[in-house]
């Protein structure tokens, strides 16, 4: 998950004074997130990897109109979601298919079971409803609240907690986590 980070504001205001070292630190910090949302929304790493060029370039070219009224992550997450739905409506890059019904199950136990496990959960990801799959993206790969990520997506809040409990239920059950009484 990636945390709101208290020097972000610090790293955006030497970014945009042009301290290219802040930048860097920006990118560092942040692209396991843009590339975690980018593959879930696109199901393969080609297109995503695209995504984390073209999100940081637009970053780079706008971090001088960041006003700071959200924070950073917020701002960032908006940006990564748009340059997605960007693609796609491009016809750049179109989402991978997958049926849930043929996600496999596996507990880790060496590399190879852990990797076969990753697998798994990206295409259960993948299965989700896309709203569903923005909503707990932006919660746990961006780390925003409910209110940050309603802002973001531009729904209330509770509709955010819907959609992520909704999120991690049909997780559970498709790789097979699901408590005793559920």
């Amino acid at each position: 998950m990636q945390a709101t980070r208290p020097d972000d504001a610090a790293l955006v205001a030497r970014a945009r004074e042009g301290d290219t070292q802040a930048f860097e630190e920006l990118v560092r910090a942040h692209t396991r997130a843009v590339f975690g949302h980018a593959v879930r929304f696109f199901g393969s790493p080609d297109p995503a990897e695209d995504v984390v060029q073209e999100v940081f370039i637009k970053v780079y070219r706008s971090i001088g109109s960041f006003d700071g009224a959200a924070s950073f992550s917020t701002w960032l997450y908006r940006v990564t979601r748009n340059t997605c739905l960007d693609m796609l409506r491009s016809g750049k890059h179109r989402p991978t298919p997958v049926d849930p019904t043929s996600v496999s199950l596996t507990s880790p136990g060496d590399l190879a079971d852990e990797v076969a496990l990753s697998a798994s959960v990206e295409a259960a990801m993948a299965s989700l409803a896309p709203e569903d799959r923005d909503a707990l993206n932006a919660v746990t790969l961006f780390g925003l609240s409910y209110a940050e990520a309603a802002e973001a997506l531009g729904v209330p809040a509770g509709t955010v907690k819907s959609r992520v409990f909704r999120a991690r239920r049909i997780l559970a059950s498709q790789l097979g986590l699901e408590g005793g009484g559920s």
